[in-house]
């Protein structure tokens, strides 16, 4: 197994629908596309649909738009090991969103550590609030910082 990078960055976020995760995650996304950095959405139902219809209502150029459309936004955990083990080799920094249940981010932040090699990589964990609300504090105190609408807040 690979030791954990002290260049790695784990970051949490609390969503209430799909919608609401990307409203958050929207800007800090466009913002990373902006540096050129490697954005990647691990999540446990296709956000395809939503997103399309975020991106039709928000005030972002065309060219901001096609970049964050081109991102792989549906369920297909193969393949988005595969693009992880991809963009950690290419020295860009790489932002990886892992969304759904409590269950799923476990799994996949195991299985995260055994594709990515040393560099640069932030791991978001975006828990649906609707399930874990009673234990937000408890999840929370595993992170240094939260991704909300006004950004990246350090945690207390």
């Amino acid at each position: 197994m690979v030791k954990e990078s002290k260049n790695e960055e784990k970051l949490c976020l609390f969503f209430a629908s799909d919608y609401h995760f990307e409203m958050i995650s929207l800007p800090y996304i466009n913002e990373n596309l902006k540096k050129d950095n490697n954005v990647i959405i691990m999540t446990e139902n296709d956000l395809n649909g939503s997103v399309d219809k975020l991106l039709s209502r928000v005030n972002l150029n065309k060219e901001e738009k096609d970049k964050i459309t081109k991102i792989d936004w549906k369920n297909n955990d193969v393949n988005k090991f595969k693009e992880i083990k991809s963009a950690n080799g290419n020295g860009k920094e790489t932002i990886i969103f892992v969304k759904g249940k409590e269950n799923y981010i476990n799994s996949v932040n195991a299985n995260i550590k055994n594709w990515v090699n040393n560099g640069e990589v932030k791991v978001v964990d975006c828990y649906d609030i609707n399930e874990v609300y009673k234990d937000v504090s408890s999840i929370a105190k595993n992170y240094s910082k939260v991704l909300s609408t006004s950004g990246v807040e350090k945690l207390l």
